[in-house]
């Protein structure tokens, strides 16, 4: 009963955070326009203060796991390259396939990989997310223009692939955060407080904004795709990759770190590229919400579990 409150404590305040998302959309308070611009001030401002912050907190000797990096690493490459094989057999449209690869490997780390490891070991955990953060988001942003790219006729830039990365917001603020660390940089008090005050924000809006963003108006079509394209992101990949964690000895929160790395939702960016690419956006759009919401049931599942099999 233990690892069902703490799964439930961990997993719940998400699920409701969401649904008062989709609460304000039904209500008209926001409209499109003002979620897709809410949404841009948290992907720009909130969430690189957030990963800045948990960063500058954190003691970088004890916190970076070059294990951890290695593993988490190569695991991305290889559900990449898993993907891949499978899209190539399974589907035949090539703006689906870059969707659905994309889809597959890409996780909303950022959004869910601090809130859940916070929740289950404090900030230790927080700062072994952040630090992640800054070799993760890289090699997904790379591996997404790759995807997208090369199914649509064009061969991929790797011009834009850099200039996708070395101006990513996320990838700034680690390496803002890092610098900070390593050569001691104090922040005032006065601005320490205000960047703490506005990182706490970053993690409720951002949940409740993906909320507001649920449309569910193109299922229909889409359903053999989303079934193999979750099956493949929530189920099958999170329980291959930590079973080899397990293995590898890894445990706590470096297991925590992991799991929010291999089971969390699709990135909510990948709708946007999917637009601005040439991919099938109906579909990310589907995968994003779908997503979302699944890898709460998902998510609690694999804490439980874990919890229950005292790797936790």
């Amino acid at each position: 009963m233990e690892s069902l409150r703490i799964a439930l404590e961990i997993v719940l305040p998400l699920f409701l955070l969401l649904a008062v998302g989709y609460c304000i959309k039904l209500t008209g308070i926001m409209n499109e326009t003002s979620v897709r611009q809410t949404n841009n001030m948290i992907f720009k401002v909130f969430l690189p203060l957030l990963v800045f912050f948990n960063i500058y907190k954190t003691d970088l000797s004890s916190s970076f796991d070059m294990s951890l990096l290695l593993f988490a690493v190569v695991g991305v490459l290889l559900q990449f390259i898993i993907s891949l094989c499978l899209v190539i057999l399974l589907e035949h449209d090539n703006a689906r396939r870059g969707v659905m690869l994309q889809g597959m490997f890409r996780s909303n780390f950022v959004l869910f990989g601090i809130p859940i490891s916070t929740a289950l070991f404090g900030d230790s955990a927080a700062g072994l997310a952040s630090i992640l953060i800054a070799v993760v988001i890289p090699l997904y942003n790379m591996l997404a223009v790759i995807s997208l790219e090369s199914f649509n006729g064009k061969k991929p830039s790797l011009w834009k692939i850099l200039v996708g990365i070395l101006t990513n917001p996320l990838i700034i603020a680690s390496a803002v955060g890092i610098l900070f660390v390593v050569f001691h940089i104090p922040l005032p008090t006065v601005l320490y407080k205000t960047v703490s005050d506005l990182s706490i924000i970053a993690t409720p809006l951002a949940f409740v904004i993906l909320g507001a963003s649920f449309s569910f108006g193109e299922t229909g079509r889409c359903v053999r795709d989303l079934c193999i394209t979750l099956g493949a992101k929530l189920v099958a990949y999170p329980l291959l990759f930590i079973a080899l964690a397990i293995l590898m000895g890894f445990r706590d929160a470096h297991l925590a770190v992991l799991l929010t790395v291999f089971g969390s939702p699709i990135a909510v960016s990948s709708f946007t590229m999917a637009q601005q690419m040439g991919g099938d956006d109906k579909l990310a759009g589907q995968l994003v919400v779908f997503s979302s919401l699944l890898s709460v049931f998902t998510m609690f599942l694999f804490i439980f579990g874990l919890k229950e099999l005292a790797f936790f």
